[in-house]
């Protein structure tokens, strides 16, 4: 098993973090973990990113990882920060090239078969389908899957708590990306994270 499977199986939902305000990190990191999701993907979208990835990684169990890394710049900063695996919304060869080379566990985005190919052809097999709904949903992640039997999917963007169990219902897909649990209080994310990680795969 490789190392981006067993953080994709770490739990049946990835949180999708956007961290504005950097008191809020480990708060919620906290409560994410302790209801059952460990795996965190802080987006590079805000200056509190870097940040945020450094105070989460000192949350007990948790797995902090670096998503929207979109050039080589921002995987260097993720990984001084001390990222633990990298999600991108798409996939160059001038992006996954030193990702791969590093040793990092990575899921690069895809949306079509091209896309998929280009995955092949630099050895990966694990992708995030993004924007998932977007692109047709899961009838299209269907007919992608059927011709690349080999790959596995983490279906991303528009999944909510209430497709994401017909997502997981799939074989390929190991997991969904979501952002509907990072919401709320504490307690809030905490029952919320206790309910997604108690999907069935």
């Amino acid at each position: 098993m490789s190392d981006i499977e067993r953080i994709m199986l770490a739990a049946p939902v990835i949180p999708v973090i956007v961290i504005d305000d950097l008191a809020t990190a480990v708060p919620l990191a906290e409560a994410l973990v302790a209801g059952g999701l460990p795996a965190l993907e802080v987006t590079m979208r805000t200056p509190a990113a870097l940040d945020a990835i450094r105070a989460m990684k000192q949350v007990p169990g948790a797995i902090v990882g670096a998503g929207t890394v979109v050039n080589s710049e921002q995987f260097e900063a993720v990984m001084d920060a001390g990222a633990e695996f990298i999600v991108s919304p798409g996939l160059t060869e001038r992006l996954a090239e030193p990702i791969i080379a590093s040793g990092v566990p990575y899921l690069p985005g895809i949306a079509n078969s091209a896309d998929i190919m280009r995955g092949l052809d630099l050895g990966l097999t694990h992708f995030k389908f993004f924007p998932a709904e977007a692109n047709g949903g899961l009838r299209a992640l269907k007919s992608l899957a059927a011709p690349f039997y080999q790959c596995k999917f983490c279906p991303t963007g528009g999944v909510s708590e209430a497709n994401a169990p017909e997502w997981l219902a799939f074989e390929p897909v190991l997991c969904v990306g979501g952002s509907w649990v990072c919401s709320g209080t504490t307690e809030v994310v905490e029952a919320k994270a206790r309910a997604a990680a108690a999907f069935r795969r």
